[in-house]
C-alpha cells in the first residue's frame, strides 16, 4: 500500500458520464484521473449512430462522439488511462481502488461511472450484426427503422415500452416472447395488444439471425421441444434486445446501497451515494432513462458535487 498513488478525484468508467465528469472536474482543478474500464467510450461505441444528442444536427457515429468527449476531457487536463477497476475498499477515506489487479489508487473523492451492460441472448449472430441491425436501445436506434419491420425480444415492461415506441416509427413490430404470456404490467400489456402494428409471438425463441450486409431476418422456433415444434424464418430489418441490463456494481455492493436490480441508489435526484465522498453517474445508477444526455448530465452533477465535497472536506 506504500506504493499507492494518491489522487484528489478518481473517476471509474468512461462513456458520456465518465468523460463529462472528467471535463468538469478538470475545469474545477481537481486533477482527475479517469480509468476507462473494459469498454472505453461505453455502450455508445456499439450503437448504430446517435441522432438525438444536441449539438450534432446531422447525427454522429457513437465512436466518433465518444472520441470527441474524450478529447475535450484531455484538453482540460484529465489524466485518462486504460485499465479496469478490479478491487475496492471504501471503508475509509482516502478510498482505495485496485486497477488491473495490481496498482492501488487512493482517492479523496470517487466518481463511479461504470455503466450497465445490456443483456443479450448469447447468439453468435448478435455480435456478427452489432451495429448492423442489432440494438439494445430502441430510443437510440429506432429512428433508423422508420417504415421498416423490426423485432423486439422480451416480455417485460421494457420490451413492451420498446415495442410501443418502435410502433410509432416502424411499419411492423414483432414482439418475440419466450413464454405463453407477458410479464409486463397490465397497462403496458393493454397498450401492446391495442396497437395495430404490433404482433406478439408467444412461445417463440430466436435462434439466430441472417442477412448479407446486415440483419435481414431472424430464425425462430415456436414451442421448442414440443411435438408441434415449428421452425421458420421471419424477415425483419432490425432486431432489438429488451431483456434487461446488468449494472456494473459488483465491486461496490459491499460498501454502497443498491436496489433490487443492482443499480446504485442515489439521494434526492443527486449523484450522492450513501457514502460521503463517493458519487454515482450515468447508467450505473439509472434504471429508467439510460440515455447519453442524461448520463452526461449526471456526470456534470457528480463532478460539481465532488468539487463541493472536497472544498469542505480536505484530507490533512
Amino acid at each position: 500500500m506504500d506504493n499507492a498513488e494518491n489522487v484528489r478525484c478518481l473517476i471509474i468508467g468512461s462513456g458520456p458520464a465518465g468523460y463529462t465528469a472528467a471535463i468538469y472536474a478538470s475545469r474545477a482543478n481537481l486533477k482527475p484521473v479517469l480509468y476507462e474500464g473494459i469498454e472505453p467510450g461505453g455502450q455508445l461505441t456499439t450503437t448504430t449512430g446517435v441522432e438525438n444528442f444536441p449539438g450534432y444536427p446531422d447525427g454522429v457515429d457513437g465512436v466518433t462522439m465518444m472520441e470527441d468527449f474524450r478529447k475535450q476531457a484531455a484538453r482540460f487536463g484529465a489524466d485518462i488511462r486504460g485499465g479496469i477497476a478490479t478491487g475496492a475498499d471504501l471503508s475509509s477515506r482516502p478510498f482505495k481502488i485496485t486497477v488491473d489487479g495490481e496498482k492501488v489508487i487512493k482517492a479523496e473523492a470517487l466518481i463511479i461511472a461504470t455503466g450497465a451492460t445490456a443483456k443479450y441472448l448469447g447468439l453468435p449472430d448478435e455480435k456478427k450484426y452489432a451495429g448492423m441491425g442489432v440494438s439494445a436501445c430502441a430510443t437510440c436506434d429506432g429512428f433508423f427503422y422508420r417504415k421498416k419491420t423490426v423485432a423486439v425480444v422480451g416480455g417485460g415492461d421494457t420490451a413492451c415500452e420498446d415495442a410501443a415506441y418502435l410502433s410509432t416509427l416502424a411499419a411492423q413490430v414483432y414482439l418475440i416472447v419466450r413464454k405463453p404470456s407477458l410479464r409486463a404490467s397490465v397497462i403496458m400489456q393493454e397498450k401492446v395488444f391495442q396497437t395495430p402494428n404490433i404482433k406478439v409471438l408467444f412461445e417463440h425463441n430466436a435462434t439466430g439471425l441472417f442477412g448479407e450486409n446486415g440483419v435481414e431476418g431472424v430464425h425462430l422456433v415456436k414451442r421448442a421441444g414440443e411435438p408441434d415444434e415449428e421452425r421458420y424464418d421471419l424477415p425483419v430489418d432490425g432486431f432489438f434486445l429488451a431483456i434487461g441490463h446488468t449494472p456494473n456494481t459488483a465491486l461496490f455492493k459491499k460498501w454502497l446501497t443498491v436496489d433490487r436490480h443492482g443499480y446504485l441508489v442515489t439521494k434526492n435526484g443527486k449523484p450522492l451515494t450513501g457514502l460521503e465522498g463517493v458519487f454515482a453517474a450515468g447508467d450505473v445508477a439509472d434504471p429508467d432513462y439510460r440515455q447519453a444526455i442524461t448520463a452526461a448530465a449526471s456526470g456534470c452533477k457528480a463532478a460539481i458535487e465532488a468539487e463541493r465535497f472536497l472544498s469542505c472536506n480536505p484530507l490533512k
